[in-house]
């Protein structure tokens, strides 16, 4: 094929086996003749097909002309990878990409058995591929000979360097000969890649393959303004809305990573767990059950999740915001692939609504702000997959026709369809109903969470209970009391939702908080007989409406007072000490010259006469010998 010339032969039968009609813009730019030979800087997201870019790219480099390797002896070329499952992954396209060529491939990443790696090596491999740490081990054990490389790949090198193998690279590179290609492959191009490609490449060829922006053109960007309180349902709803074959979720922790597993699957959702405590084995169950579609929904740290491959990943969710613009486009990158579309949802608390936008925009993404999926959105997206189910289009079998018409004669149509409709449901997760929030950027708001809006210029907005009951909290004004942090603390452990608190009134000494009938009840069986909240938060249950006319908390309540003096008698005194005497002994004042019982001269002179000063402390004796 046209899109096939300049590629050698049997690189190019790979391709047609592969089903290859056409290259992407990257493939296409590693053969351009300009660049063969040459060191290379390319930046292209991920999932842009470096992987066969770069295997086109070392294919004149290592053949030299040949159409077939010889024997295989010291490694011709060495691919770095950041994690080990992309470097299963790279060595995995490699195989089929360099099979007709006769290439041996061989592994070197952590959490193998090192041994295998090494009997591996000593049978001989065209190329080499493996993470930075243990190719390092290979290369001091003597184990991996790289005098006779021709090329080195560092795949993902921005992902390696985040990761700390500075240092790793480095011995690699200063190891491998001084001749060789070093071709370097990043979704982004920080000053820390540019530094490792001018320490370690020749007049370097610098290819981006188009801007970020439009790089990630197949990704629809959302970003989904929430309560704090509501984050969890917010994600909840969105898988429910968007029902992906694959999904990511993103946390910023491990303990993150396990309380949204363990909550999602006692939703029903198929979920698996990605983070640094998993060892290879379990890793590699997790990843294999998303790609045989017995889990759906994977949740995962940006450090576990780097260099996952999940096919068919149609929607990211960021959890937690990533901390940086470059976490922002790794992540999201993992959608969005060869062509296919793709969803990346932040769940953005109201109160980081700036932080999220600084993000974006140092991030050149532009994103459509909206709310997440309300539980009425989610039911109509279900009614609406459930009449375009592709079981209705399916023509009626003969070993189905008896037993059907014997179901419509007994039930009826009515109630079949209401049986297929609850066996529809059944199988879902109910949707969570969220708190209203306003898509208004009013840079005046101090709060808008909920049930209410307080604002600078505007008077609160309760929500009124008829019913509703008081209760006195142990803070006020003076200890610096507001409903930014009293809201989500009786939320949680009061078992509260925002709907059922109603007024906060601040006192300088204590908060009153209206709560509705079923929130008074929740708090009271929540916080038990202690009836205590953190930071040793009193609650206290009130009888009808406060009189908020009177003076909050009187100042002698709260006001602990000195206890009255109590004059004694000088004989309750103890000696030796100024006004402390002891019982039954008679006390005179002191007098000019003289010395009570128990105490030093005092008058002008007395030091001299005690033999002037002494040092603090005594010199010390000689040794005895």
């Amino acid at each position: 094929m046209k899109e096939f010339e300049g590629i050698a032969p049997a690189i190019a039968e790979a391709l047609a086996k592969r089903g290859y009609e056409t290259l992407t813009p990257v493939q296409q730019a590693m053969l351009d003749p300009a660049i063969e030979g040459s060191d290379v800087l390319v930046s292209a997201r991920t999932g842009s097909g470096k992987t066969v870019a770069f295997g086109l790219a070392m294919a004149p480099t290592l053949l030299d002309e040949a159409k077939q390797f010889g024997g295989p002896a010291a490694p011709l070329a060495l691919v770095i990878a950041p994690t080990r499952e992309l470097a299963l992954q790279v060595k995995r396209e490699l195989e089929w990409l360099y099979a007709p060529a006769g290439a041996t491939i061989a592994s070197c990443v952590g959490g193998m058995d090192i041994r295998s790696e090494r009997r591996a090596l000593e049978r001989g491999a065209h190329i080499v591929v493996g993470t930075p740490g243990r190719l390092c081990d290979h290369i001091r054990r003597d184990s991996l000979d790289i005098s006779a490389l021709r090329a080195v790949v560092l795949d993902e090198a921005d992902e390696m360097l985040d990761l700390g193998f500075r240092e790793d690279l480095e011995f690699i590179l200063e190891a491998a000969p001084a001749e060789r290609r070093t071709l370097m492959f990043s979704a982004t191009v920080p000053r820390a890649i540019a530094t490792l490609a001018k320490n370690y490449q020749r007049d370097a060829v610098r290819i981006g393959i188009a801007s970020e922006e439009k790089q990630h053109g197949d990704i629809e960007y959302r970003s989904l303004l929430v309560v704090p309180s509501d984050r969890e349902n917010a994600i909840i709803n969105v898988l429910r809305f968007y029902e992906a074959r694959n999904a990511i979720v993103f946390c910023s922790t491990r303990a993150a990573v396990n309380h949204l597993t363990a909550r999602f699957n006692n939703r029903g959702f198929s979920v698996v767990a990605l983070s640094g405590e998993l060892s290879q084995n379990e890793r590699t169950h997790a990843l294999q059950a998303m790609r045989d579609g017995r889990a759906r929904v994977c949740i995962a740290t940006d450090v576990a999740a780097r260099g996952i491959d999940l096919p068919g990943l149609e929607l990211v969710i960021h959890a937690d915001l990533p901390t940086n613009p470059d976490t922002l486009l790794h992540r999201s990158g993992r959608t969005g692939r060869a062509g296919q579309k793709g969803v990346s949802a932040l769940i953005v608390p109201v109160n980081a609504r700036r932080r999220a936008e600084r993000l974006l925009e140092s991030a050149r993404i532009t994103a459509t702000w909206a709310k997440p999926p309300s539980a009425d959105e989610v039911t109509r997206r279900d009614e609406e997959r459930l009449l375009a189910d592709a079981a209705f289009d399916e023509p009626l079998r003969d070993d189905e026709r008896a037993i059907v018409q014997a179901l419509i004669e007994r039930q009826g149509a009515e109630r079949l369809a209401a049986a297929f409709l609850r066996q529809f449901r059944a199988r879902r997760s109910a949707p969570e109903d969220l708190s209203e929030v306003s898509l208004a950027d009013d840079r005046r708001k101090t709060r808008q969470d909920g049930p209410f809006s307080l604002r600078d210029d505007a008077a609160p907005v309760w929500p009124d209970f008829p019913d509703g009951r008081w209760f006195a909290l142990s803070v006020g004004r003076k200890q610096n009391a507001e409903p930014r942090w009293l809201i989500p603390m009786l939320c949680r452990q009061g078992g509260l939702s925002k709907r059922q608190i109603g007024a906060i009134r601040l006192q300088p000494q204590e908060t009153f908080v209206e709560l509705s009938a079923d929130g008074a009840e929740s708090l009271l069986e929540a916080i038990g007989p202690g009836r205590t909240l953190e930071k040793s938060i009193r609650v206290t249950p009130l009888t009808g409406t406060p009189d908020f006319s009177r003076p909050s908390s009187d100042k002698a309540e709260f006001t602990r007072k000195r206890p009255p003096r109590v004059e004694r008698e000088a004989s309750e005194f103890k000696p030796g000490h100024k006004g402390k005497k002891n019982p039954g002994q008679e006390i005179r004042p002191e007098r000019p010259g003289e010395t009570l019982p128990g105490k030093k001269k005092s008058y002008p002179g007395a030091q001299k006469e005690r033999g002037g000063f002494k040092p603090k402390s005594k010199p010390n004796k000689p040794q005895q010998r």
